[in-house]
């Protein structure tokens, strides 16, 4: 919304608003910077409106508003035929406006936590801030320690002089068999990791991450999951260009096919990562490790093309945003993954793996099969560690004839 829309849309509201009336010029603003129509962000002052003049009736100054608050509002508005389904979304940007400005203070971290509650905090900030884990890797690790903690300690006091081996290989056993293989690995690593992290801080004196016991795995004994090249082809073909979407969703699905990005590179991906003097993106990878990457052409036209023509005007650097209200950067891996699976529904497609990782995989497949080594792979696609890469060897069909042995009794 331009101005004059935000002025107009704050006037229309502006009688009779109560205890938030200071607030409303700025916060029919602020729905303009979110990407709301003038019709949508009427309705949202509205409510506002109607919310400070509850607020009065309840004798409650505005710096009094927080969620609790709000869920009363919300309760009384409740009656037969009042549906209203976007109220609840307008009182979370409104709390969100105002503590921008520091009218109402931010919810305050609970005081009876647990000391369980203290650890894992304090791991989850280790793993953060000294080793570099994503909040994605955190979410995995933490209800996995947490789970063991509270099993063997409830919510008392822990002592960790009274964990031992047999505790540990307990868990796992359980948790192993509630769950999958790939599960159960993941609990061994994060129990592991928490274990090493509590003798490098002194809480235990022996080692008992080597107590944890491991999960079967037999590595590259899979095949990965790929689309040839000519259909990987198809896929961008069939994007409606004509659209915002199809501009947009056109230079996501050329990050991951020509340079085999991963998802949650993609949506971290800045404004100011893209270096056109340079003609080369900066890539956040995992672990919070920075790579440099030369742009394809075809991929920095399509971006120029989405940035010039389509992305909304909005506050966030994030490269890629929504394109409707409000305006933000996607929130997670997710989205792209949704990308992939909606183009691959245009052109008929039905893999396996549907998600961005697909066309990272049909990158490397192709690539090796046009004389690429595997160390160059393994550079492009940035692996930490080089026998990640060795999966891709597997695909290559030509090279692994030239070394079977024959087999006993076969033809010659």
């Amino acid at each position: 919304m331009n101005d004059e829309n935000d002025v107009g849309v704050a006037r229309r509201v502006q009688s009779s608003i109560g205890s938030l009336a200071l607030f409303i010029d700025g916060f029919a603003e602020f729905l303009g910077q979110e990407g709301y129509t003038c019709r949508t962000a009427e309705d949202k002052c509205s409510l506002v409106a109607h919310l400070g003049r509850w607020l009065d009736r309840q004798e409650a100054t505005h710096d009094r508003l927080d969620e609790e608050l709000l869920d009363l509002f919300h309760a009384s508005l409740q009656r037969p035929g009042y549906v209203r389904h976007g109220d609840v979304a307008t009182g979370r940007l409104l709390l969100r406006y105002l503590r921008g400005l520091g009218c109402i203070p931010t919810p305050s971290l609970k005081t009876d936590r647990s000391p369980v509650d203290e650890i894992v905090g304090d791991f989850g900030r280790f793993l953060s801030s000294e080793r570099g884990l994503a909040p994605a890797t955190l979410i995995n690790y933490l209800p996995i320690v947490r789970n063991l903690l509270v099993g063997r300690f409830g919510k008392g006091v822990v002592r960790f002089s009274d964990l031992q081996p047999l505790d540990i290989h307990r868990f796992v056993l359980r948790y192993a068999q509630a769950t999958s293989r790939r599960r159960a690995q993941l609990a061994v690593t994060a129990l592991r990791s928490f274990l090493r992290y509590l003798r490098q801080r002194g809480e235990i004196a022996t080692d008992l991450a080597g107590a944890v016991p491991g999960v079967a795995s037999w590595s590259l004994t899979g095949l990965p999951k790929f689309l040839p090249a000519c259909q990987v082809e198809h896929l961008l073909a069939a994007c409606d260009r004509a659209t915002p979407v199809g501009k947009r969703d056109y230079a996501i699905l050329l990050l991951l096919a020509r340079l085999g990005l991963r998802a949650g590179e993609v949506v971290a991906l800045a404004l100011d990562d893209l270096d056109w003097e340079n003609g080369d993106i900066i890539v956040r990878g995992k672990g919070k490790r920075l790579a440099r990457l030369p742009l394809p052409l075809d991929v920095g036209a399509a971006l120029v093309e989405y940035l010039r023509d389509v992305r909304p005007a909005c506050l966030t650097r994030r490269t890629f945003v929504r394109m409707r209200a409000p305006l933000r950067g996607f929130a997670g891996s997710a989205a792209i993954d949704c990308v992939v699976c909606r183009a691959l529904k245009r052109v008929g497609l039905a893999p396996h793996l549907k998600g961005a990782h697909l066309l990272r995989h049909s990158l490397a497949t192709d690539l090796l099969r046009h004389g690429a080594s595997l160390t160059e792979i393994g550079q492009l696609l940035r692996h930490g560690q080089p026998n990640t890469t060795q999966i891709y060897a597997k695909v290559d069909i030509e090279s692994l004839r030239g070394i079977a042995m024959v087999w006993p009794g076969g033809a010659s």
